[in-house]
């Protein structure tokens, strides 16, 4: 198991986020949480922390202790809530408290600072969930997955990560490592006994029972793109020739006017980002100037970071004019581009028809108007079906979207092939035993069982000070 120093130090941060607000939040966990809340905090009745049950919540002061004279004269920093959770019954199975003041920047740190003094240390990044890992509260994948609510930029991917922090994915792998472990656990007792040899029906078991837990694993990762699209969603970037419309139709995506938008041909001049989310999918929407023969360095700069970000594109919105026949400037875009995933946008289909589409090498097409917001329900289904294949709809299963997890389950894909390619050909069972238990290794990486300490410090030094 692993060696962290200052597990029996009580950690003690704030909670909320900086800046002001209604309440603020001062956590502490540790040994000493509640005898450093007995220290600080006046109780209006008689009950100090120390001797309160767990969940439960008492109101009263925290006082200046640190300083006789002030202690003596009552000096109140402010008045406050306190909620203990005690052991093992906690989020990280310590002993918790948690102060909730008011959110002034100012009175949450006058709160922290005098914890502190009391004995309390103040906490590392993710240290809290550090401790509620090691102290069996959750395993790494449940770790990871709080981590991804705080930073989820959907409601759908918030959803995905609540299913793995229930523990559904973990309950996923730790069925098929029991599957697994039964396996390797037949071959052990074979290789140590050898007059014991396989027979036809134990090998046709032990190869069955391989190729369904690699079809399981299988099955999770078939989902991952998906999973890691929700997570970091996609770059979708307009680009076409000056005064087609993109800005409108970032506008009208947006729907907020972020893009100044006029009749003069290159009024965008640099390239404008912007988040937003489509039917459960992040994305970024870059407008770019439009493509033309530069008149000046200015446009010369625009049209290069144009063409930079339409080479970093997970998708283009080739923005077309419904009123005008295809230019010389958007063929050579259209060339390009042919290589690309494009969604072709035929802007202003309010005004007459002068377009010939019938050769674009592209096969989704989306008559749109910005100005009048026609067509912009099939514009958004377009671009999702063109990431998704479809509207996001099953957000409630197991979705794999952790970079480290998708990594360990292909090795324990590569694993099992190998163990089942060698039981056809017959070969020793030593050899098979070792890459079944490899592939067991690579699941029990996923739950933090065999991870390397320093990997698990970067992991949860990605997390706030206070989770």
């Amino acid at each position: 198991m692993y060696q962290f120093k200052g597990l029996d130090d009580t950690i003690a941060a704030i909670a909320t986020p900086a800046g002001n607000g209604g309440i603020g939040v001062v956590r502490l966990s540790g040994p000493q949480a509640l005898s450093i809340s007995d220290d600080v905090f006046s109780p209006k009745g008689k009950v100090k922390p120390s001797q309160a049950k767990g969940f439960t919540v008492h109101y009263g002061w925290i006082v200046n202790t640190n300083d006789e004279e002030q202690a003596m004269n009552g000096e109140i920093i402010d008045e406050v809530l306190l909620t203990v959770m005690r052991a093992p019954k906690s989020y990280t199975g310590e002993d918790v408290v948690e102060i909730g003041c008011h959110g002034g920047w100012a009175v949450v740190r006058a709160v922290l600072d005098i914890v502190l003094k009391a004995g309390a240390r103040l906490a590392e990044p993710g240290e809290f969930t550090k401790r509620a890992f090691l102290n069996g509260r959750m395993d790494l994948a449940q770790a990871e997955a709080v981590l991804d609510i705080i930073r989820a930029k959907t409601e759908a991917f918030v959803r995905v990560s609540q299913h793995q922090l229930k523990g559904q994915l973990s309950d996923e792998i730790e069925s098929i490592r029991k599957v697994l472990m039964s396996v390797y656990t037949t071959l052990e007792a074979l290789i140590n006994f050898p007059e014991d040899d396989i027979d036809a029906q134990t090998h046709d078991d032990v190869c069955q029972r391989l190729e369904e837990q690699n079809k399981r694993i299988q099955t999770l990762l078939a989902n991952s793109p998906n999973g890691r699209l929700l997570k970091e969603g996609i770059r979708v970037v307009f680009c076409g020739k000056p005064n087609v419309g993109k800005s409108s139709l970032l506008n009208v995506l947006l729907k907020t006017p972020r893009a100044i938008v006029t009749d003069i041909a290159g009024t965008t001049r640099d390239v404008l980002e912007e988040e937003a989310q489509i039917k459960g999918i992040p994305l970024q929407l870059v407008d770019t100037a439009g493509i033309l023969s530069p008149r000046d360095l200015i446009e010369q700069e625009a049209v290069k970071r144009s063409h930079l970000y339409i080479q970093s594109a997970d998708l283009v919105l080739l923005v077309l004019d419904h009123s005008l026949p295809l230019e010389d400037q958007d063929r050579i875009l259209i060339e390009q581009l042919k290589d690309r995933p494009v969604v072709v946008v035929v802007n202003k289909c309010d005004l007459p028809s002068r377009l010939e589409l019938a050769h674009l090498p592209f096969e989704k097409v989306v008559k749109v108007c910005a100005l009048q917001q026609q067509g912009i329900d099939q514009l958004e289904h377009a671009i999702v079906e063109s990431v998704w294949q479809g509207e996001v709809s099953n957000s409630h299963g197991i979705l794999i979207s952790n970079l480290r997890h998708i990594q360990a389950l292909k090795q324990a894909v590569v694993e099992l092939e190998a163990a089942w390619g060698l039981m056809g050909e017959g070969l020793s069972l030593e050899f098979i035993s070792e890459h079944i238990k490899a592939a067991v290794n690579c699941l029990d990486a996923v739950l933090g069982r065999n991870i390397d300490e320093d990997l698990l410090e970067s992991i949860f030094s990605e997390f706030c000070i206070g989770k």
